[in-house]
C-alpha cells in the first residue's frame, strides 16, 4: 500500500509498504530518519519515541497504515518544531507557575508548522531547542542511543508542564530507559531546560 503523511513539516510519501510494517520501520529504512532508534520493538524502552500529531508514541508500535494524512515529528525535525511552537505561541512555557493547561499542540496548528529545506533530513544547520541544548549542557548524553526517544518525551512534557516537579520528570520519563545512566544528569537536563524556559517568559 502507498501511505502519505507529514513528516517534519514535509509530504512523505512510502510505496509498496506492508500491511504490518511500522512506522519506525518506515521512518528509518524508507525516508532516511535514523534518529528513532530500534530496541525493543515492544514498546517498552522508548528510543524510538516521535510525536504523532502531537502526543508522544513508540513508532515501532504503529502501523504503518494508520500515519496516512498525519504528522509526525522525529528528533531530527525536532529544534525547528519547537521553535516554530514557541514563535506561534502553541506550548511551550506558559507562565512562571506550573502547567498551562495544554494537552499540547493541536492538530491544525501541527499542521501549519513547516520545515525549512536543509534541517528535517539531518536536523542540521538549526539552532538546538532548548531542551536540546540543555542535554548537551547538563552532559545528559552518552552512547546516545536512547537520546532522540528522551528529547520528544521531555520536550512534550515541558510543553504540556512549564514548571514540572521531580516527580513529574521521573513519570513522563517512566517509558524511556537508559542503561548508561543513573538518570540525574537526564532530570538535570530537563530542569534545566524548564528554568531556561522560565527566563524566557
Amino acid at each position: 500500500m502507498r501511505v502519505n503523511f507529514t513528516v517534519n513539516g514535509r509530504q512523505q510519501e512510502a510505496d509498496d509498504v506492508w500491511e504490518g510494517e511500522s512506522l519506525l520501520y518506515v521512518l528509518r529504512e524508507r525516508l532516511g530518519l535514523p534518529g528513532s532508534k530500534n530496541a525493543c520493538e515492544q514498546g517498552e524502552c522508548g528510543s524510538c519515541t516521535v510525536r504523532l500529531d502531537g502526543v508522544p508514541v513508540c513508532s515501532c508500535l504503529v502501523a504503518a497504515g494508520q500515519v496516512e494524512g498525519r504528522d509526525v515529528v522525529t528528533v531530527e525535525g525536532l529544534a525547528e518544531f519547537s521553535k516554530q511552537r514557541d514563535e506561534h505561541g502553541h506550548g511551550g512555557a506558559c507562565g512562571t507557575g506550573g502547567g498551562c493547561g495544554s494537552k499540547g499542540v493541536s492538530l491544525d496548528a501541527a499542521k501549519q508548522w513547516q520545515a525549512r529545506p536543509a534541517d528535517s533530513q539531518t536536523g542540521e544547520g538549526v539552532e538546538l531547542s532548548t531542551i536540546q541544548q540543555a542535554f548537551i549542557d547538563a552532559g545528559a548524553v552518552q552512547c546516545g542511543f536512547c537520546t532522540p526517544g528522551l528529547l520528544i518525551q521531555a520536550d512534550a512534557l515541558l510543553e504540556e508542564n512549564s514548571s514540572p516537579s521531580d516527580q513529574d520528570i521521573r513519570e513522563a520519563l517512566s517509558g524511556n530507559l537508559c542503561r548508561c545512566t543513573g538518570y540525574e544528569k537526564i532530570l538535570d537536563a530537563v530542569r534545566l531546560a524548564a528554568a531556561r524556559q522560565g527566563e524566557a517568559v
